[in-house]
């Protein structure tokens, strides 16, 4: 454990009962078929679980929960046409990075490649976009940049294929030039000027990832530091007494949000370890909402404050009402990212 962070609780104790609760909580859908933000906590869950230092136990159990998908739980496999549904394809990439068995990489491959792929039926603006050498799936919304990085990343870390890597980074240059503020934060949506905690925690952890993926001499680097960077910057300004970050982050009358704090702390921890950013500056902004996250785990393992589903709202009042659930896989997948990082898991490579 990297002791530039004063942390007053194990991350290795938080990482293990929150997998261990996340194999007691059953599916969650999206529709008919798994919800993306299972996939994230079963990411990280796998990820902390994953040898050669963690726990063998809960790694044969998360396997196990998987193992339906391939027979009985079939239909819960989400279609390929839509970025919430295609991100899907890291869960499997992950297990195949795990335990080397084709039958992963096969089912996560096509969840990669099918987002660069347009279909006959594509809008007039997803045509466009393929065109101009994007996904056809993109939405300009903040919360893509982690949906479409982490399965292209996955593909690029079991194919070695740039392609992947670098189509993902792209993408990423398109969001930062269309949504950063001059600031440094984002709006959800060019039509939602509102600057959403979570939403913003997906772009900060995409970030994250793609910098911790992409090789070091990509030409496409220093556009992307040139986004993280200043967005730290913003959001440390933001960090409230007690650790976390708000609903809306600008707002010191909107409520204390622990989805959006794990996502940003897990973009500082990493920022910190890889060396982006400065240790005197944010290890211990990163220790601050790490020790707040973990001091609003229940008893049960659940993380309290999770700001439900959002989709982009045209008023403020819209991020104020949304409801705040406990134990929500949007607020226990980041927590578990922390988890890795703060463990020494955060390489997204094969090692």
């Amino acid at each position: 454990m990297d002791n530039r962070f004063a942390l007053k609780y194990d991350p290795g104790e938080i990482g293990r009962r929150l997998t261990r609760r996340f194999l007691q909580t059953p599916h969650l859908f999206y529709g008919k078929t798994i919800h993306y933000a299972e996939v994230c906590t079963w990411l990280g869950a796998l990820r902390w679980a994953s040898p050669p230092e963690g726990d063998g136990e809960l790694m044969g159990r998360l396997i196990e929960r998987f193992e339906p998908l391939f027979t009985a739980e079939r239909a819960y496999l989400p279609p390929m046409n839509h970025v919430d549904f295609n991100m899907f394809g890291s869960l499997p990439l992950e297990l195949y990075r795990i335990t080397g068995e084709k039958r992963y990489k096969d089912l996560g491959m096509p969840y990669a490649d099918t987002q660069w792929e347009l279909p006959a039926r594509a809008s007039p603006q997803a045509r466009e976009l393929s065109c101009k050498g994007y996904t056809w799936q993109a939405r300009m919304w903040l919360d893509d940049m982690y949906m479409i990085t982490i399965v292209q990343s996955q593909a690029y870390s079991v194919t070695g294929e740039p392609r992947y890597i670098e189509r993902a980074a792209e993408e990423m240059i398109l969001y930062l030039d269309a949504l950063q503020r001059q600031n440094g934060l984002f709006y959800h949506t060019p039509e939602a000027p509102f600057y959403w905690g979570r939403g913003n925690g997906w772009m900060a952890a995409g970030m994250s990832l793609l910098l911790d993926t992409l090789p070091e001499d990509s030409p496409r680097r220093s556009r992307i530091m040139a986004g993280y960077v200043p967005m730290m910057e913003q959001v440390k300004q933001y960090q409230t007494e007690g650790g976390m970050w708000r609903q809306l982050l600008d707002d010191p009358q909107c409520w204390p949000e622990t989805s959006c704090t794990g996502m940003f702390a897990y973009a500082m921890i990493t920022g910190v370890i890889k060396g982006w950013l400065s240790a005197t500056d944010y290890a211990d902004t990163a220790a601050n909402a790490w020790n707040a996250l973990a001091a609003s785990i229940d008893s049960e393992g659940d993380l309290r404050e999770v700001c439900a589903g959002t989709a982009a709202g045209n008023n403020a009042a819209w991020y104020y009402d949304r409801p705040r659930i406990t134990g929500d896989y949007h607020g226990q997948a980041p927590v578990l990212w922390c988890v890795n990082a703060l463990t020494g898991r955060i390489r997204n490579t094969f090692p």
